[in-house]
């Protein structure tokens, strides 16, 4: 199963009960596998981006983690920052692993592309590793812009482009061969770890996510490679 084209919306709501099936198909072991596969380094991304956020967050900031699945980054930025923070999701049996871990944050059900919120409700929000599953990035990063206050910050964290040649063709290896025949093996689904190679080879690069971050009406947009550009965490501020 593979990504429509970023920035087009081919059949959304048939995209998303995809994505949305797939997601809860694997939940149960979405976390083990998480930080197997990534040898935990997935969990020091999460931190950088929190610690990239808490000069910028004023306290009590309110704080939306979209796409935030089974809930690792809403956790980070309420144990590490001084925000109320309200995690969102679309995938059901995501959001019921979120709310075991941390029963004491707000977590909704709700579409990335049509967030349930007013327009200007949110002082920062983090997207981590849900940006290229959106049938439409344009249309997502349109309503990250809406629901985010003036003066409020966008931390998209994303797998990317590695940008160290050597690195990048290891990375190419692993995901095409040894990525979908752990991932299958564990939880059940090697179409979840194909899905995974193909979403990231069909997403912007940093330099074209950039772009479009400017393009949905944010400036200061700058970007950093974490790991040679395995991920990359984009910032930005709505003005």
């Amino acid at each position: 199963m593979g990504l429509t084209d970023p920035g087009q919306i081919n059949s959304a709501p048939d995209h998303a009960r995809r994505v949305r099936e797939m997601f809860a198909r694997i939940s149960p072991r979405y976390d083990l596998l998480n930080h197997l596969l990534s040898a935990n380094i997935d969990t020091r991304w999460r931190r950088h981006v929190v610690k990239k956020l808490q000069p910028l967050l004023a306290e009590n900031a309110r704080v939306l983690d979209v796409g935030c699945g089974t809930g690792d980054l809403s956790i980070e930025l309420f144990e590490r920052t001084a925000a109320r923070v309200v995690g969102i999701d679309f995938c059901r049996p995501m959001l019921q692993l979120a709310k075991q871990k941390a029963p004491r944050l707000k977590f909704i059900e709700g579409d990335a592309l049509r967030l349930p919120f007013a327009d200007a409700t949110f002082d920062g929000i983090t997207i981590g590793f849900a940006l290229r599953n959106l049938a439409s990035v344009e249309q997502g990063l349109a309503e990250l812009h809406r629901v985010l206050k003036p003066q409020g910050w966008l931390a998209i964290l994303e797998f990317s482009e590695p940008s160290v040649p050597v690195v990048r063709q290891f990375v190419r290896f692993y995901y095409s061969r040894l990525l979908p025949w752990i991932g299958g093996r564990f939880s059940g689904s090697r179409n979840a770890y194909e899905y995974l190679p193909d979403s990231i080879s069909k997403f912007p690069n940093q330099e074209k996510l950039a772009g479009m971050v400017r393009a949905a009406g944010f400036e200061s947009v700058e970007f950093e490679n974490l790991s040679g550009g395995i991920a990359a965490l984009h910032v930005g501020r709505r003005m």
